[in-house]
């Protein structure tokens, strides 16, 4: 890299507000391609490593996987791309959040019913959230979330 400014990792990490060890991992993912290393055998990344390394980190946030963000990295560099090809990604992202928001739902309506049955002075051997949570493990309880 010579000619071009370099940054080490801790310059990295503190630009992009992320930890060293989320560089690193970057890396070992494939996120990030490895950076070369000085004489010293520090890292030696250029700078729009801090901007893929924000790239990553507003795509997790939206909800992308790992793996989805490899993808959305790839499709950035490749000329016969088409926003399409991402469309699909996002939509893909997007049904994996409706699928968790469901599965929510079903939790905190179970919670719900559990604990409005526990509004009586039921002694704690009674107490249906209790019993719910104790039934055996080939036992489904009735208000368990399913999925």
């Amino acid at each position: 890299m010579t000619g071009s400014p370099v940054l080490t990792i801790s310059v990295v990490a503190r630009r992009a507000r992320v930890p060293l060890d989320t560089i690193r991992y970057y890396e070992r993912r494939g996120l990030l391609p490895p950076p070369p290393r000085s004489a010293g055998g520090y890292r030696q990344y250029p700078v729009d490593a801090v901007r893929r390394v924000m790239f990553i980190k507003r795509a997790q946030a939206l909800g992308f996987t790992l793996e989805e963000i490899g993808e959305l990295l790839a499709l950035r560099i490749t000329p016969a791309g088409t926003c399409g090809a991402v469309e699909r990604r996002a939509q893909t992202a997007m049904d994996r959040i409706e699928a968790k928001l469901a599965e929510l739902t079903r939790m905190r309506d179970a919670i719900s019913r559990l604990a409005t049955a526990c509004r009586s002075d039921h002694p704690p051997d009674e107490c249906p959230m209790l019993a719910a949570l104790d039934q055996q493990a080939d036992e489904e309880p009735a208000d368990a979330p399913r999925g």
